[in-house]
Order: structure tokens, then sequence, then C-alpha cells
């Protein structure tokens, strides 16, 4: 009889696991720097590299983290990821991975009519779903070039070089947003609109939607707040748009590697991009293969908080900018860049330097962005369990130059 390999079973390694989670032990031992010939075992293992893995990253839900667009995510995505890691499911093959299969046509079902399409798929990332999409554009619309702002995220470039077409780069206004008169013809065209700019936080006229051959919306941060009923109408218009790309490791709170593509007419759009083979069950769609069970998280995510847990999480935040945004426009030895349109707050110091401004924080509260050549600092309200006024607090301090 063979003999169990019991690195394949589920084990009392698993609890001491989540015991690190929770008390991460001090930084003792390094990594080794050769792989080594004889094992040191998976207990040993977890204690060497949980003061690596948990201790030297930043902490995404601390009190004072509004650095980035990347929110802390749920303990249930923590849970679900785990048994997605056990089965390591491949949508590629229904026959083994059902489930994970009908619970991603289930978020997909639940999200899509927010933004008035009828179909999608989940895919690695925003990057993924943008290209997509454009590729889409191209095989299913005969679209000659891409045009978008000069704000738009580098993926679109990335998605012109890849697909081989000409790639046209638009000006902004003073706002941040691609200004329609410097569109020119857009008849053979795929139109990029941006719905939360990387920077600035920004969203192009929606009201372009329809008017291009094809119209993409990259609402890889703001796209969530289409859920919202206060802030559903800051993305009017873009129910027009042939696609929309969303990533649910934004503002949907969900681990890595989870993002949506969403068209308008799925039937056209999977004819475009839809590939067989002799091992395959059904036609592989969009730009991945293997891919695994993502959907799952997020289900649960769904599940767990509801419709109005989702939104009370999201509405929550943007209170927080606006808050923030408010405090910082009474200082007058802070320029505020603009109120934040979606949860981007953007602001610099009149008496010094960003960087030494920076200094002056505690490391991740805050990044800095680049808008007209000047460096700013930006916050980014990701964290729906930050402290704002733990945040407002120490921002005044350092503006009369005193270190957190």
């Amino acid at each position: 009889m063979t003999k169990k390999d019991k690195s394949f079973l589920p084990g009392y390694g698993l609890e001491h696991a989540i015991d690190l989670l929770k008390q991460v032990p001090p930084l003792q031992t390094k990594v080794p720097g050769e792989l080594p010939n004889i094992g040191m075992g998976e207990l040993e293992t977890l204690d060497l590299l949980a003061p690596h893995v948990l201790g030297r990253a930043a902490r995404l839900d601390s009190s004072n983290a509004l650095a980035h667009m990347d929110p802390p995510t749920p303990w249930i995505t923590w849970a679900i990821s785990l048994w997605n890691a056990r089965l390591n499911q491949n949508l590629l093959h229904p026959a083994t991975a059902p489930f994970a299969i009908e619970a991603e046509r289930k978020v997909i079902e639940w999200l899509t009519p927010f933004f008035g399409m009828d179909g999608g798929h989940m895919c690695s990332g925003s990057t993924v779903a943008n290209i997509t999409a454009l590729w889409a554009a191209r095989d299913a619309k005969g679209i000659k070039k891409i045009i978008a702002s000069e704000d738009a995220h580098l993926s679109i470039r990335k998605a012109a070089v890849i697909l081989g077409l000409p790639y046209v780069e638009v000006s902004t206004n003073k706002q941040g947003q691609l200004n329609p008169g410097s569109l020119g013809d857009i008849s053979d065209a795929c139109l990029v609109l941006t719905a939360g700019t990387t920077s600035t936080g920004q969203i192009d006229p929606l009201e372009l939607a329809g008017q291009a051959k094809w119209t993409h919306v990259d609402a890889a941060w703001a796209g969530p707040l289409r859920l919202s009923p206060t802030y559903s109408h800051l993305l009017e218009g873009i129910d027009k748009a042939d696609s929309v790309a969303v990533s649910g490791h934004k503002w949907l709170f969900q681990p890595k590697d989870s993002a949506l593509i969403m068209f308008r007419d799925t039937d056209i759009a999977n004819s475009a991009i839809s590939f067989g083979g002799g091992y395959l069950a059904t036609p592989n769609i969009g730009v991945q293969g293997s891919r695994g069970a993502a959907a799952i998280p997020l289900l649960a995510t769904m599940i767990a908080w509801g419709g109005k847990g989702l939104v009370e999480r999201i509405d929550r935040t943007m209170a927080m900018s606006d808050t923030l945004a408010k405090a910082l426009s009474n200082e007058e030895n802070l320029s505020l860049w603009a109120m934040p349109k979606t949860g981007v707050t953007i602001f610099r110091p009149l008496t010094c330097s960003t960087e030494v401004f920076l200094g002056r924080l505690p490391e991740g509260m805050l990044s800095t962005c680049v808008v007209n050549n000047e460096k700013w600092l930006r916050s980014v309200a990701a964290n729906p369990v930050a402290d704002i006024e733990i945040i407002i607090s120490t921002i005044l301090k350092a503006v009369h130059g005193k270190n957190a």
C-alpha cells in the first residue's frame, strides 16, 4: 500500500499558521540563500517565513493607512482563499470546478446590471481586463486605433502595443479629465474612458460613451461606486459603453488577482475572444487559459455583507476622503489640489518639500503622485477601518514640523 504523503493532508499545521497570523514572531532567521537539499519541514518553514511574509509587509488595515488603491481584505476571503488553494480548481475544465464556474456566473449576474452590461468573466486584474476589452473591440468591431487620455492607466498603452494598434493620447483639462475637444475623428476608434484615474481619481466625461465605434470604460477603481445609491450618479452614462473593467481587489475588498471584464453584448464580444481545443470541453474565453476560483471569495463577501454592507463600507471611505479634504482646505500651509471626486485626495505642503513632509508621517499613511510635473501627497480612501481623525491630527502636526 502506498504510504500517504502528509504534505498533502489537512493537519495541525494549518492551526499553527493561523496562530502565527494572529501574533507574528520577531524576525530571527534569514531565508536560505540556496535551495536546501534536505527540507526543514512544514512547521519549521512556517516559523521561518512568518516574520518575513507577515512582518515585512504594509498593514493595509492599519488605523492610519490611506496610501494606495489596495484595501484590507475581510477575513472571510482568507478562509475561502485557503479552500481555493486546497482544491486548486481550474475554470478551464468544468468537470473539476463545477461550483467555481457557477460562483463566477452568479457574481457576474449580480454585478453586470449596475453597469448596463449583460455578461462577462473574471480575470487576474484590470490590466488583463482592459487588454481583453480592446481585443474584443479590434476583432469584433474592427477598430483601427485606440484613443485615451494622457492620464489613462498604462495598461491601455500596453494593450495597444500587444494588439498592434495605433495609440492616440489626448490632453486632459484642469480637472484631469479627458478633453473632448482634443478627440478628433473617433468613428473608427476604441475610445477608452477612465472612471477613477490612478493619480487623482478623476472621471472622464462618460457622456462620450457610445460615440466611438467601441467605448471601453476602465472603471478599475471607481466602478463599485455604481452600487451606491449615494454616488452612482458619478458614473452616469457608463451603461452606454461596450465594455467595462472593474478591479475586485480594489473597492470590492478582494485579494489580488480579482477583476471583472463586462460586455454590453457578450455574444458579440465572446465570438471574437474564444478559442477551442481538443482537450477542452467548452471554449476558452479571454486572455487567460488556466485560472483559479477568484469569484468564490467575492461571492462569499457579497453574501456575508449583502449589498447594503458592501455599499456601507464604500460610502464610509468616501466620507473619510471628504472629511480629510475639508480639514486640509482650512490649513493655510497646505495646498489642496481639488476636492476628491472618488475618494482620492491630493495635496502638498507650502512650507517644505513633499519628501520632507512625507518623512514626518508614519510609513504607509500616504503615497505620492506627480501631477503637472509636481510631486503631490496622495491619500486613497480604500481602508474602511482607518481612523480619519488620527490621520488628520497627524498631518496637521506635520504641517508644524512635528514628526508623528
